[in-house]
């Protein structure tokens, strides 16, 4: 059986999914799940009782003709500070009919690949048709992913990036300035960084917030990928209090995980039926922005369809590479 199983390295996996790719893959996720027809269990993140980090474990298949897929791995916050990324994982995938193990492959690459796409799927419905500033809080791999894949779905002029750390923030920002065709500068602060911009992506680990509603524009769309646990809320109750719409990769899980969620259900600034679901607003069953001037707040925690999603499309472009 091992002879017919593909076994990708993450630069492999980065080779057979361009970010073209990448993002029509989460595009057929999150319709899949709009249209009822993915198979999402809850996913498991435990947080460790001996350090900060955090094991989580997907199961999830997107169609008939893929195969479950089910991802393990943990979250080391720690990691940022010797230079490591700090989300670590492992993906299987298995046959749609037999159930036999199709392919094992680095789960870290496909996570940077699929979150980053995830949110410029998200930014693409839900951001103002004229956005072209782009703020990103962070400085690690999601931070630099996320300005790569948003400029796939908006013309992009300018990215101002933060972080705490200057000497990080400085050398992302020269990164990425010296492949894409627009200024990508550091900024001193998250205020900065976020005052005036129509797109703000928040890609921290920080239980504090780091973005603040009344710094944001109107017409403002915010995406959070750091928000994956009740103890980490990137962005303030202000910044939800202000949004027209509070929209969610999947309702039901981010009122267990998604720290600005779960706060404001418990204070009641938001009922479980305020919530948008992203697949619902690509299938047009739900609205979210309504007006140029709203803002919109979009929360994303990781869910397994999504690495469902970018696993098969690993494994058909491998697969067509085979003689």
């Amino acid at each position: 059986m091992t002879d017919d199983v593909l076994f990708l390295s993450g630069d492999r996996v980065t080779d057979l999914l361009d970010a073209d790719a990448a993002i029509a893959s989460q595009r057929a996720a999150f319709t899949a799940l709009g249209d009822g027809t993915a198979d999402l269990p809850g996913k498991i993140m435990h947080p460790s009782r001996f350090d900060d980090s955090v094991v989580f474990a997907y199961v999830s298949r997107l169609s008939a003709d893929t195969g479950a897929v089910a991802k393990f791995g943990s979250v080391n916050p720690a990691n940022a500070r010797a230079g490591l990324s700090t989300i670590h994982a492992v993906i299987s995938a298995l046959d749609p009919v037999t159930g036999q193990l199709v392919a094992v492959m680095d789960g870290t690459a496909v996570t940077a690949l699929r979150t980053a796409a995830g949110s410029a799927v998200a930014v693409d419905a839900l951001a103002a048709p004229d956005a072209t500033r782009l703020a990103v809080l962070g400085s690690g791999t999601q931070a630099l992913a996320h300005v790569r894949a948003i400029a796939r779905v908006r013309d992009l002029t300018s990215v101002h990036l933060w972080s705490p750390n200057p000497e990080r923030r400085t050398r992302a920002a020269e990164t990425l300035a010296a492949e894409l065709p627009f200024p990508v500068e550091p900024s001193a602060t998250a205020r900065e960084a976020v005052t005036g911009a129509s797109v703000v992506a928040t890609c921290t680990l920080s239980t504090t917030p780091v973005v603040h509603g009344e710094w944001l524009t109107p017409g403002c769309t915010v995406v959070s990928v750091g928000s994956f646990e009740p103890t980490r809320s990137e962005v303030d109750p202000d910044v939800l209090r202000r949004s027209a719409a509070v929209v969610a990769d999947d309702p039901e899980t981010a009122a267990e995980h998604a720290g600005p969620i779960v706060g404001a259900l418990r204070e009641g600034l938001l009922t479980p039926d305020d919530l948008v679901p992203l697949g619902a607003v690509l299938t047009g069953r739900r609205a979210a922005r309504t007006r140029p001037d709203d803002i919109v707040y979009y929360n994303s925690v990781g869910l397994g369809i999504q690495d469902a999603a970018a696993a098969w499309a690993v494994i058909d472009a491998a697969r067509k590479e085979r003689p």
